[in-house]
């Protein structure tokens, strides 16, 4: 079994954690590789287990950090690697558990005491091609000029949905209908159905309402105001500046994200975290 190891970068005690988990599983015989952004911020792991994430060919990547710490991890590798998720962020929604459970964690998963939990991700079409990583939480059509809006319409599965004037247009997973979606007057959405959220974003007009769409479904979204720039955006850690002729289509991923679960109750964590949240 091989392993990855990957840590927040701007914060030591995620580093140091990093560390011992990575020495933990040397000393028991297990072959672990550490991200470089990683090793460049704490050079005391061995070099020779360095390795750019892009290259990371794992069982198991254990991601010591907050959400984006894994965004960042499902962004830039190129196979569908379980990802244990240590919280070292604010929330943690994606993680599943605390600094202090870390080692018992690992007993578990070294013991086999776990399950994948699988979660759709959004691929998303610029013009017809995809060049861009698949969001996990969401693809965001934004205004490319803060405290203008833009004039979009989006079809469903070829049908005109709505017109919309507005700071921009958020299509969401369930996973991320706790996010940026959630702000925009989206509903939480247990992560287990396979549907996705359209939700515009700070709209002009009262009627336009998030709506929640069958996963299977194509979203083609058209900038009407053809002289304003508007900027993609992929799950907060992706940007991008479109021209305003440029075609967006989002369809559900082929591919997925998978996370290490120890305990199918979704609801304890999650409660408590949207009552963090807010």
């Amino acid at each position: 079994m091989k392993f990855g190891v990957v840590a927040r970068r701007d914060k030591k005690e995620a580093l140091k954690l990093a560390y011992r988990v990575y020495d933990f599983l040397k000393v028991s015989g297990y072959r672990v590789f550490v991200d470089r952004e990683t090793y460049e911020n704490l050079p005391e792991f061995s070099e020779e287990d360095v390795l750019p994430l892009e290259e990371f060919d794992v069982d198991v990547i254990i991601a010591i950090g907050g959400d984006g710490t894994i965004l960042r991890v499902e962004h830039r590798t190129k196979k569908e690697i379980p990802i244990l998720g240590v919280n070292m962020g604010t929330l943690g929604f994606l993680t599943e558990v605390e600094p202090h459970e870390t080692f018992f964690a690992l007993s578990k998963l070294l013991e086999g005491e776990y399950y994948i939990d699988e979660r759709i991700k959004l691929r998303t079409y610029l013009n017809g091609k995809n060049s861009v990583p698949d969001a996990l939480n969401e693809s965001a059509v934004l205004t490319g000029i803060p405290g203008k809006i833009i004039h979009l319409k989006y079809y469903i599965d070829g049908g005109l949905a709505d017109e919309i004037r507005a700071d921009g247009l958020i299509i969401s997973t369930p996973t991320g209908s706790t996010g940026y979606a959630m702000s925009a007057g989206g509903p939480f959405v247990d992560p287990r159905l396979d549907v996705m959220v359209i939700a515009p974003l700070a709209p002009l007009a009262l009627s336009s309402r998030p709506m929640v769409v069958p996963a299977s479904s194509t979203i083609d979204v058209r900038n009407l105001a053809l002289k304003r720039e508007i900027i993609l955006a992929i799950d907060g850690q992706f940007y991008t500046h479109l021209n305003p002729k440029t075609e967006i289509t989002i369809k559900k991923s082929p591919r997925k994200a998978k996370f290490i679960r120890f305990t199918r109750e979704i609801y304890p964590k999650y409660t408590m975290r949207l009552k963090k949240r807010f």
